[in-house]
């Protein structure tokens, strides 16, 4: 029930975006300022706000035992990624977008501030690591995927690209997480007024990213996506089907509700909005990108909570 309420009350947050940016309250300026705040400011300190104020510490076998389970996650993604083609008989061109949005979820503006909100800053902590992979992977099998055809590069160039694509994986998201677990790993006690601080910018995430989230929304024509059957079968597998899947398969080797209670965030949230943006960049095919965010975002209000009352998480 708490699950429900608080899908409930994302999708309100959704609501007043799109309603705010529909009468032109707001500008794309202002929403694109707004996500910068929510990418370096708030959801950094969202993450770091778990640690600080966590009784938990992860390390040792729990540490452990969450590193099993992020790559566990991670593989069966993958391994779905590579039938899905075959399953949602997806064109040529548009194989390689359909596989990324299979694997990176909104884990940052949508899974975070869920996961805090349902299941405190002990399971924050854990949610964190998800971060690291995510990054790492998104910035170099997502750019390989997304790009229809790449010529090779001399070497010279290529260097150049493998750098700027390690400053981007080593961006601010990855470096909370890595502040996070050094404050979990040590035990460090921050003064109060540097928890304060930090808990109050993390409390800008869940509002302003909803904002933006439903901001973003006014550009798509909602009609045509739930007319698209393909997307229609995708958003299915990716909210309904896969997170069934992987929760009942992860039950019976977790026994702490709160890890089961990350792997159901992590594996039910909605197509992530960096998806939309990389395919963009890199040639992907950015309008189907941009429907498969925006429908699946709409329908994880339903879903999410639905796959909990069918688990039992």
């Amino acid at each position: 029930m708490l699950l429900l309420q608080q899908m409930v009350v994302l999708f309100a947050l959704m609501l007043i975006g799109f309603y705010i940016r529909r009468k032109e309250y707001i500008s794309d300026e202002t929403c694109r300022h707004l996500s910068w705040m929510v990418v370096n400011i708030a959801n950094p300190a969202l993450v770091v706000s778990g640690s600080l104020n966590s009784e938990e510490t992860l390390r040792g076998q729990a540490f452990l035992e969450t590193i099993v389970l992020v790559a566990a996650v991670y593989a069966l993604l993958f391994l779905v990624s590579i039938l899905l083609p075959y399953i949602c008989r997806v064109p040529g061109r548009n194989v390689g977008v359909y596989r990324v949005m299979m694997i990176f979820s909104n884990i940052g503006f949508m899974g975070f501030p869920l996961i805090n909100a349902v299941y405190g800053s002990d399971a924050l902590l854990r949610a964190s690591l998800f971060l690291i992979p995510y990054n790492l992977l998104i910035y170099t099998y997502g750019i390989a995927a997304l790009k229809p055809k790449e010529e090779q590069a001399p070497s010279g160039e290529s260097t150049r690209k493998f750098r700027g694509i390690m400053k981007k994986v080593l961006n601010i998201g990855v470096l909370s997480c890595i502040v996070a677990m050094v404050i979990s790993f040590t035990g460090w006690r921050a003064p109060d007024f540097v928890r304060t601080t930090v808990t109050n910018l993390s409390n800008l995430t869940a509002p302003l990213s909803m904002l933006v989230i439903g901001a973003s929304m006014v550009q798509i024509n909602l009609r045509e996506l739930f007319t698209d059957a393909r997307l229609l079968v995708f958003s299915a597998l990716k909210l309904l089907v896969i997170p069934l899947i992987g929760l009942f398969l992860l039950k019976p080797f977790v026994a702490d509700p709160t890890m089961l209670g990350v792997c159901l965030v992590m594996l039910s949230t909605p197509v992530g909005s960096m998806t939309a943006m990389m395919a963009q960049q890199y040639g992907g095919d950015y309008e189907m990108a941009s429907k498969g965010v925006a429908l699946t975002t709409i329908l994880s209000v339903a879903t999410i909570p639905l796959v909990s009352m069918l688990t039992g998480i």
